[in-house]
C-alpha cells in the first residue's frame, strides 16, 4: 500500500499547492453562492412561498432554504474548475506524465479527484461560516453530519467533471460546454425552489429536475446538514458516482485513445 498512499500524498498535495497560489479561485467560489444568498434570495424571498416540507419541521427563510443548493453550487464549479485543470494538464504534458506512473489508472484518478474534493468541501465550510455570520444558522450538530454529504456529492460532482475532460481535447472547448453542463444542473434542481414548486409550473419540469443527479446531490446535504437521513439521496448519488467514475476511466482508457487514433 506504501505506493499507493505516496501517490495519493503526492496528488493531494499538488492539488492543495495550485489552490494556494490561485486566491482568486478561492474568492470567485465564495463571491457565486454569497450573490445568490444575499441578494438574489432577498427579491425571491417574497416571490417564493415555502412550505413545511422535510427535513423542516417549521417555516424558514428562503435564504435558510437556498443554503443547502448553493453548497452544492460551490461544489459543482470547483468539480468543474479541477477538471479544466485536467484539460490544461493534458495539453502541457503533465498529465501524461501523471498516468504514466506505475499505478492503476483508476487509483491515479481517484487521487485527483479526491483532492480537488476536499478543496471543495474546504469552499463550503468557509461558505457557512459567512452565512452563520449573517444569522443564517444550521443545527449545530448539521456541520459535522453534513460532511459525509459533502464528501459523496464532491465526489460525485468531480467524478462527472473527469468525464467530461476525458472527452474535450482543446480548452477552448471546455469552458462552453461546462455552460452546458453547470447551469441546466443547477436551476433545474431543488436548489433554489422545492419539487412541488415545480410540480406547479409543469410536471415534465418536475420529473426532469427529480432524475438530476444534483437534485439528489443537494438533498442529501440539506438533510445531513439538518442531522436527518435521507436513503433514496444517497443512492442516487452513489449510483450517479459509479457511472461517472465509469465512464471517465473509459473515457482516459489509453487503448481508447491509440484505437481513434488509428481509425
Amino acid at each position: 500500500m506504501r505506493p499507493y498512499l505516496i501517490a495519493l500524498r503526492a496528488i493531494v498535495l499538488r492539488e492543495a499547492l495550485r489552490f494556494v497560489h490561485q486566491r482568486e479561485r478561492f474568492l470567485a467560489a465564495l463571491v457565486r453562492p454569497l450573490v445568490w444568498l444575499l441578494v438574489f434570495a432577498a427579491g425571491f424571498r417574497a416571490a417564493l412561498g415555502l412550505s413545511i416540507i422535510p427535513p423542516y419541521q417549521t417555516y424558514i427563510t428562503y435564504e435558510t432554504y437556498i443554503v443547502p443548493g448553493l453548497c452544492g453550487m460551490i461544489l459543482l464549479f470547483n468539480g468543474m474548475q479541477s477538471s479544466l485543470s485536467l484539460v490544461y494538464d493534458r495539453e502541457t504534458g503533465s498529465m501524461r506524465l501523471l498516468l504514466t506512473a506505475p499505478l492503476p489508472r483508476g487509483w491515479l484518478l481517484f487521487c485527483k479527484l479526491l483532492g480537488s474534493t476536499a478543496i471543495g468541501i474546504l469552499q463550503v465550510y468557509a461558505f457557512l461560516f459567512i452565512a452563520w455570520l449573517f444569522d443564517i444558522e444550521m443545527r449545530p450538530l448539521g456541520y459535522l453530519t453534513a460532511l459525509p454529504a459533502l464528501l459523496l456529492s464532491g465526489l460525485m460532482l468531480g467524478a462527472l467533471g473527469l468525464a467530461i475532460s476525458s472527452f474535450i481535447k482543446q480548452l477552448e472547448n471546455f469552458a462552453g460546454v461546462m455552460n452546458f453542463v453547470i447551469f441546466p444542473m443547477f436551476f433545474l434542481s431543488t436548489a433554489l425552489y422545492p419539487l412541488w414548486k415545480m410540480q406547479e409550473s409543469s410536471s415534465l419540469l418536475r420529473d426532469i429536475c427529480a432524475a438530476n443527479p444534483f437534485t439528489h446531490a443537494v438533498e442529501l446535504i440539506r438533510f445531513a446538514l439538518y442531522t436527518s437521513w435521507n436513503g433514496w439521496a444517497l443512492l442516487w448519488v452513489a449510483l450517479s458516482l459509479a457511472v461517472f467514475l465509469a465512464l471517465a476511466l473509459w473515457g482516459y482508457d489509453p487503448a481508447r485513445s491509440l484505437v481513434r487514433r488509428k481509425g
